[in-house]
């Protein structure tokens, strides 16, 4: 991040805000105007120029004010981490609504989901709390034609997943259920990491049923688990940078309508994440190709080694921060403490 002096800072969180404000290129003259500083446009045009230079900021044409650029916004959202606060008022609204709602998970997550596009202006995206740990409970195996082999595999918690298997050679049903027995025995209740190290343990067709299934299961833990509860595309469609570019409203549309591709971004989101902690991603700076144009601001949620679900807002680059990371903590704090009271009172 460029150093910055205290009146180059003050010019480019200035600049920005109005930016979010108007989705319109800043001039000197209109800053100075606007906030009343107490310096020519002269000066602050040549402030402009040293944080064009630095990547803050970039000049769509040769005539026209500047925009924020990348790096800009990361100075910008520097600053609201540390001091944006969501208005008692709006906590209170918030809490109320979710107090009101009845202690289900799904009626928790589409609220969730509508309180963050609401307030954010954004797509709200949130997905269920699910077990931070993956555990195998039970496992069928059923023969189906030749070497293939219908895998059910049943993890604590209630996921179940379905795949078939082509086995090294045909095997009988007898076989498989009794290779599933055995199993459904000697891992019950364990992790991914213990079951893997089983596997030398075991006869011929329990090590390949046991490799397959701990592949299934890890790629189940790296995964955003359940339902992504998500609202407010419009709201994203609207804005003047996908309004006026039909490349990037499709690429927006493309986004929501692959959920395996929105799974694989949150758990890659959040896969260096705490619970209580939140994050600001920006452009797709960092291998995040998928944020092009967008900014996201996520957070998770949950009970800290037991249960723990995602929750963020996805928006343009121009997104109003100073609304949406307060709005993202604290729907995220909500949903922490009604999951805790749920493990609490079970």
């Amino acid at each position: 991040m460029p150093e910055l002096t205290e009146r180059q800072r003050t010019i480019l969180l200035l600049l920005i805000r109005d930016y979010i404000e108007t989705a319109q290129p800043v001039g000197s003259k209109r800053l100075v105007e606007r906030f009343h500083l107490d310096l020519s446009p002269a000066t602050v045009r040549n402030e402009m120029s040293a944080l064009t230079e630095m990547g803050c900021l970039r000049q769509p044409h040769t005539s026209a004010g500047r925009v924020p650029a990348e790096e800009g916004y990361r100075v910008f959202v520097g600053q609201m981490m540390q001091k944006a606060e969501l208005p008692a008022s709006v906590q209170n609204m918030i809490s109320h609504q979710f107090f009101q709602a009845p202690p289900d998970v799904e009626q928790w997550m589409t609220l969730a989901a509508s309180v963050l596009a609401h307030q954010s202006q954004g797509v709200s995206l949130v997905t269920a709390p699910h077990a931070e740990t993956i555990r195998f409970k039970h496992i069928e195996l059923i023969s189906t034609q030749g070497r293939q082999v219908l895998m059910v595999l049943v993890m604590e918690g209630g996921e179940v997943n379905q795949q078939v298997l082509t086995l090294a050679e045909p095997v009988t049903q007898e076989r498989l259920s009794q290779a599933a027995a055995r199993l459904n025995s000697l891992v019950a209740g364990l992790s991914v990491e213990a079951i893997a190290n089983l596997s030398s343990r075991t006869e011929v067709l329990e090590q390949d049923i046991i490799t397959l299934l701990v592949q299934d299961m890890k790629r189940t833990s790296e995964s955003a688990s359940g339902e992504i509860y998500t609202e407010g595309l419009t709201n994203v469609l609207s804005e003047p940078e996908f309004a006026e570019s039909s490349d990037e409203a499709r690429w927006a549309m493309k986004l929501f309508e692959e959920r395996s591709t929105l799974q694989g971004l949150l758990a890659r989101a959040s896969t260096n994440s705490s619970v209580g902690g939140l994050q600001v991603l920006i452009g797709g700076a960092g291998g995040w190709e998928e944020l092009r144009q967008c900014s996201m601001v996520i957070a998770r949620y949950g009970a800290p080694g037991l249960v723990t679900g995602t929750l963020g807002v996805l928006g343009p680059m121009r997104m109003s921060y100073a609304r949406t990371i307060p709005t993202v903590r604290y729907v995220a704090g909500l949903l922490s403490n009604l999951v805790n009271d749920s493990i609490t009172n079970e």
